[in-house]
């Protein structure tokens, strides 16, 4: 994912109760006092924090200590752990989508796009194998705020893509018989595979995420592309 990083802390032993997100005058005061830039500092730490002792087992004094900052500095941020979690996952999406959507729009071919979508979605993964396993392991560990939080924007990713499929079907090179949606999940589905194996495999080699991304493209346009027999 890009290399601007969100991250929210929280107490330990506060799952049970729903994370509430930061207030607007709580974000300004967050602002007065470091701005951004700490803000992502703690993100980063949280990150590296969350991926070597997992979710559960990090106390919000390590994230603190991780970015070099007071352990009351993380309040003025974030409202605890969960929400720790829930912001490296909004911003991360939120950026994915946000390149997916202006690359989609420089035109091309619609295999071209397919393959840049699967290409952008593994290779901002790649050197960031601690964000991966927080994206893709530690998030999971809490399916409370996987649906309360991750759904809103997973479905707008689900859109991109279903969208792109959409548009192949009425250029007459994506069979039609197929439903957008349901492959757009199902492309989700294999690049989160491709991406947690990485992660938890401790990143694999140098250019590892970049051959999976064209073995996938291949898969998977071979299987919707429309031909004469199918036609």
């Amino acid at each position: 994912m890009p290399n601007e990083r969100p991250f929210s802390a929280g107490d330990e032993g506060e799952e049970d109760a729903a994370p509430a997100r930061p207030t607007k005058s709580k974000a300004k005061r967050a602002s007065d006092r470091g701005g951004p830039d700490k803000r992502e500092r703690i993100l980063r730490a949280a990150i590296r924090v969350f991926a070597r002792k997992g979710f559960y087992a990090t106390r919000v004094s390590e994230i603190a200590k991780a970015a070099g900052v007071a352990d009351g500095t993380i309040y003025l941020y974030f409202k605890n752990k969960d929400d720790v979690l829930v912001s490296i996952f909004e911003d991360r999406i939120s950026k994915l989508i946000k390149v997916l959507r202006s690359e989609l729009e420089q035109g091309g071919t619609f295999d071209e796009k397919f393959r840049r979508v699967i290409e952008l979605q593994l290779g901002l993964l790649e050197g960031q194998r601690d964000l991966a396993e927080v994206v893709t392991v530690n998030l999971r560990q809490s399916s409370r705020l996987l649906k309360q939080y991750a759904t809103p924007l997973f479905t707008e990713y689900l859109e991109v893509i279903a969208g792109l499929v959409a548009q192949g079907q009425r250029e007459g090179v994506v069979r039609p018989d197929l439903n957008p949606r349901i492959l757009a999940r199902a492309l989700w589905g294999a690049l989160d595979g491709v991406a947690v194996t990485w992660a938890l495999g401790g990143g694999g080699e140098s250019g590892q995420l970049h051959r999976a991304a064209s073995q996938v493209a291949s898969v998977f346009l071979e299987g919707v592309r429309r031909n004469a027999d199918r036609a």
